[in-house]
C-alpha cells in the first residue's frame, strides 16, 4: 500500500430501486424506503474509492467496522450519494468519515474502517478454513 493521508476523499452514487427498499430488502411490514443496509453498503463504496488507487497489485481493503446512524428516510428513485473521508492510518487499517445524502437532505452520517489484506495470504487462510 502505497502511503494514504488523511484527507483523501471518495463517493459512490446509487438510485434507490425495487430491490433496494426495507420492504423488499429486509421485510415487508417495513415501509418502502432505503435500507440501512444498502446505505452502508454505498458508505462503504465510497471509502473504497478513496483509497482504491494507493492499493498495489495483490491488495484490497476489507471493512472492519461500521458505527453509522441512518437519520432520514430516502424513497424510490431518488439518487443517494456517499463521501468518504480518510480521518486515519494506522500501519494496514484506515478510518474514515463517512456521509450519505439523498437529493434533499443527509440521510446517514458515521465512521468505518477498512484494513488493507494480501489477497494471497487471504485466499490460503480460506482455503484452510474450508477444509476443516
Amino acid at each position: 500500500m502505497r502511503a494514504i493521508s488523511p484527507g483523501v476523499k471518495g463517493s459512490s452514487a446509487l438510485v434507490v430501486g425495487p430491490d433496494h427498499l426495507a420492504s423488499r430488502f429486509k421485510d415487508a411490514m417495513l415501509p418502502p424506503v432505503l435500507a440501512t443496509p444498502i446505505m452502508i453498503l454505498v458508505m462503504e463504496n465510497a471509502a473504497l474509492d478513496a483509497i482504491r488507487s494507493y492499493l498495489e497489485p495483490g491488495e484490497s481493503a476489507l471493512g472492519t467496522l461500521v458505527d453509522v446512524r441512518h437519520v432520514a428516510a430516502t424513497p424510490l428513485g431518488q439518487r443517494v450519494t456517499a463521501e468518504a473521508e480518510v480521518v486515519r492510518v494506522e500501519g494496514r487499517q484506515i478510518v474514515f468519515a463517512v456521509t450519505a445524502r439523498d437529493e434533499v437532505e443527509e440521510i446517514g452520517h458515521g465512521t468505518h474502517e477498512r484494513t488493507v489484506i494480501d489477497l494471497r495470504r487471504l485466499a490460503q487462510r480460506l482455503d484452510t478454513k474450508a477444509r476443516r
